[in-house]
């Protein structure tokens, strides 16, 4: 089976995207704490909770699987 060009031998992933990747979590982290922080019709837990949880899943998580860095 010849191998393809996709597969180097190398990690796909490079620093950007492992730090993107700590960002995404960091921010689930925080959004489900504050989640769990009462009361529940606060601020905290039924504002700035669901942005943060939506905001990891739909725009940092993504970005550190496709980020690419332009150049070589």
């Amino acid at each position: 089976m010849p191998k393809s060009e996709t597969t180097s031998g190398t990690l796909p992933f490079t620093k950007e995207n492992y730090l993107l990747f700590g960002l995404g979590c960091l921010l689930l982290i925080a959004g489900f704490a504050l989640s769990a922080q009462g009361p529940h019709d606060g601020f905290l837990s039924l504002t700035l909770s669901p942005i943060l949880l939506v905001s990891a899943y739909v725009v940092v998580l993504p970005a550190a699987i496709l980020y690419e860095k332009k150049g070589d």
